[in-house]
């Protein structure tokens, strides 16, 4: 209960007030006549209308052989104190001469509790609430169910200066609900709940926006069916709820959860399709499936899962797509290989390429590279009518055989310069002693 309730909801208040106090001096109004509601735990009194004040008056109990322990007579009227569930049941009073004067039964309860309120909307365009009592009253109990608009245009206001009020219709085929019919979504409403019994009255307010409370109804027409060849897969198809409007503006999106039936654990996939295909199913293992379904933007809560509905993927046959798969991947794992086998071939190609070119080069150009590698200094030598030559150190002489001294001068030296010719090098040639010296 709100400490500080606006001017409109005192009004409410007192009108629930107003009408438990019809029902405290009415008691027939509760469709019981003759029946007289008493509080636990307080003092309850029992009157005897037809008794005159002079003459005595005697009370019996029925089916007990006297009063309940602790009860008193006064001037006519019989005093139970700090009733319990146990004094409950028909009392009577009599006259002197043992006629009935009056009979009453007597309930003894409690009074109302604050209710427990909670709102939904299955749709947007209307909205229901519920509710339950806080307390165990053992009495009859009423509900005064009624609503009000927050927000207001300024049309509005001017229409309706006290702010329009209007009753959230209660279904007798749906005890403790009542709907709102024709709300606006993005409206802000304030809910009255108020529980009457015989002892009183106790209210909750509630404020309501559509978008927060929005909690559609269970998808219907779940159907699951195995796909042929297909181990693995089922495909399931479901419908918009009937309470949803099927509007472009609001649409829902839905989640699918399945498992084997001997698993517990549960796996979930969410689409705003109208179907989805299980691609992970256990081949020859019965499978139970649900859908809820949510707003598309996201806004309020999941519906409720939606009644079971069972198969079992088929056991025989392969999976098209898993066979499609894997001839994918050996096609792409094929493509790399020749292409690393094309790649090296080119290669090695190019490198053979390379050397031929290195043999076929021309004669003059290989003297002048083994010119180029001759030794700074060198020694001639003619003997026997030929002209020798000898090496005192360099690469060249790297090349000639260390058994003898002497060797002869290569053909493109003799043809190129004389050895009694100066040579254009830092140390020219020198004469060696002939053997015979």
């Amino acid at each position: 209960m709100h400490s500080s309730i606006p001017s409109l909801g005192r009004v409410m208040v007192f009108l629930a007030a107003a009408l438990a106090s019809a029902s405290f001096a009415i008691p027939e109004d509760w469709g019981e006549e003759g029946v007289q509601y008493g509080q636990l735990g307080t003092d309850v009194t029992l009157s005897c209308p037809g008794a005159h004040a002079s003459s005595a008056v005697r009370w019996r109990r029925a089916g007990a052989a006297a009063l309940p322990e602790g009860s008193v007579i006064q001037q006519g009227s019989l005093v139970l104190p700090s009733a319990s569930p146990a004094l409950g049941g028909a009392y009577s009073c009599h006259g002197e001469d043992g006629s009935l004067l009056h009979s009453v039964s007597l309930r003894l309860g409690h009074l109302p509790g604050v209710p427990f309120v909670s709102c939904r909307a299955s749709d947007y365009e209307n909205f229901s609430c519920s509710w339950t009592s806080s307390v165990e009253t053992f009495l009859p109990t009423r509900y005064i169910t009624t609503y009000r608009k927050k927000s207001l245009t300024g049309e509005e206001k001017r229409r309706n200066k006290n702010g329009h009020v209007g009753l959230c219709v209660q279904d007798p085929s749906r005890p403790g609900t009542c709907t709102v019919h024709r709300s606006e979504f993005w409206s802000s409403y304030r809910l009255n709940i108020t529980e009457v019994n015989p002892l009183g009255f106790s209210y909750r307010l509630l404020d309501v926006t559509m978008q927060a409370i929005i909690k559609p109804d269970p998808p219907e027409g779940l159907v699951v069916e195995p796909i042929p060849l297909a181990p693995r897969r089922l495909h399931v198809s479901w419908k918009y709820p009937s309470s949803w409007p099927k509007e472009p503006h609001f649409q829902l999106r839905f989640r699918l959860q399945y498992r084997p039936v001997i698993h517990r654990s549960w796996s979930v996939v969410e689409t705003v399709n109208l179907s989805e295909v299980i691609t992970d199913a256990f081949a020859g293992l019965e499978h139970v499936v649900q859908v809820s379904a949510k707003d598309f933007l996201d806004a309020g809560n999941w519906s409720e899962w939606s009644a079971e509905a069972r198969a079992t993927p088929v056991r025989d046959g392969s999976d098209p797509l898993e066979k499609m798969a894997v001839l994918v991947s050996l096609g792409i794992f094929a493509f790399f290989i020749l292409t690393a086998v094309l790649v090296i071939t080119i290669l090695i190609w190019l490198r053979m390429r390379k050397h031929g070119k290195d043999k076929t080069k021309p004669s003059f150009l290989v003297a002048a590279t083994h010119l180029k590698a001759l030794p700074s200094e060198l020694g001639c030598r003619v003997g026997n009518g030929e002209e020798m030559w000898g090496r005192e150190y360099g690469a060249w002489g790297r090349s000639v055989s260390p058994v003898s001294p002497l060797t002869p001068c290569p053909l493109s030296l003799q043809k190129l310069r004389s050895c009694s010719e100066p040579w254009p090098i830092p140390a020219p040639c020198t004469r060696l002693p002939t053997r015979g010296t």
